[in-house]
């Protein structure tokens, strides 16, 4: 770090390791703001098309990316030497295999920035537990992205809000100052974990709330399911994760609402789809995106059953997405379980 306030120049060296619409969305504000950026993408030929077109091919092809080849690569261990920050910003599903032939020295006196909103797989872990399992990272020298902030309104320069998270303010401080602009507006928490689980729970709520809206019910219900999501992120989060947190703040209503509502979430688009009678497979194959929300749900209730958490709604998620319970049985179950709440 330069000092230790963590004040980084603009020499900053920022590796963004990513290839889909979320590392394009951080990438271009970056760029937008003149950082030294790099970034590491999986397959060469979409480097070769980067540098040709100066756009990506896949995700938000109206951003204009001006980075030269030599800041563009498939080899994350050569991207990694004399990075000061990388931010991760790969599915959470294919985090292990992305980071597998990383080693810690490989890390070694970097700050690592999840953008990652998921569990991962196979671990039943959040992004910042893994990492400090798997290679030792200082709980300060690690900070979360979260919204509400959703890709292809920071790809048109919509007003759009980040928050960042560590146990160091001043390295969160200090991250978001690489992103703030006159269309990013940016705060930050010491709460990583509260915030990062949120970030997994809001999209199987989004889920949840597609799978509704697939099966036919209204606006009205909908509003049900929204608000007592939010309570059960907060039952949730007090019994797993207990500190004082504002659960009304941004980071954590505000990122739920967008992904519950927003026609550009992808885990309400996958929900409803499942809801209108799509497989998993299918859904799946035709959005050619990853849901989040899909995996975290299995990981979520796993969690919540060893903990002894009540997540009725987790679990009505659970029953549709691994358990093969028609979603139109399974959310009637759980409008009259609502409704016997409300009464």
């Amino acid at each position: 770090m330069r000092d230790k306030k963590s004040t980084y120049q603009h020499a900053t060296k920022i590796l963004v390791v990513g290839s889909g619409s979320w590392a394009t969305a951080l990438l271009k504000i970056l760029l937008f703001n003149k950082k030294n950026a790099y970034w590491w993408l999986r397959k060469q030929e979409v480097i070769d098309f980067i540098s040709a077109y100066r756009h990506n091919p896949k995700y938000l092809s109206t951003v204009e990316i001006g980075l030269s080849p030599d800041k563009m690569g498939t080899e994350l261990k050569e991207l990694l030497v004399d990075k000061d920050v990388v931010i991760l910003a790969v599915p959470s599903a294919y985090l292990p295999e992305v980071i597998e032939k990383i080693e810690p020295r490989n890390l070694a006196n970097k700050v690592l920035v999840s953008a990652i909103k998921g569990t991962v797989a196979g671990k039943n872990q959040a992004v910042h537990e893994y990492l400090q399992q798997q290679f030792g990272i200082e709980s300060n020298k690690y900070v979360a992205i979260t919204g509400p902030c959703h890709a292809e309104e920071v790809a048109s320069e919509k007003l759009s809000y980040l928050t960042f998270s560590s146990t160091s303010p001043n390295q969160a401080q200090a991250v978001s100052r690489l992103f703030a602009n006159r269309f990013i507006k940016t705060n930050t928490t010491t709460d990583v974990a509260g915030t990062e689980y949120a970030a997994i729970l809001k999209n199987i709520y989004a889920i949840l709330a597609g799978i509704c809206q697939g099966v036919g019910m209204g606006d009205n219900f909908q509003a049900v399911l929204v608000s007592n999501a939010m309570q059960e992120m907060k039952r949730f989060l007090e019994s797993a994760y207990p500190m004082e947190r504002n659960l009304l703040e941004t980071c954590y209503m505000g990122d739920l609402l967008v992904t519950a509502y927003s026609q550009y979430s992808r885990n309400r688009t996958f929900g409803r789809m499942v809801g209108r009678g799509y497989s998993i497979k299918s859904a799946q194959i035709e959005m050619d995106m990853v849901a989040e929300g899909y995996y975290a749900t299995k990981s979520i209730y796993e969690i919540a059953q060893n903990l002894r958490i009540a997540t009725p709604m987790i679990d009505s998620a659970y029953h549709i997405l691994y358990n093969n319970v028609a979603p139109s049985i399974e959310i009637s179950l759980l409008a009259s379980l609502l409704n016997q709440q409300l009464s």
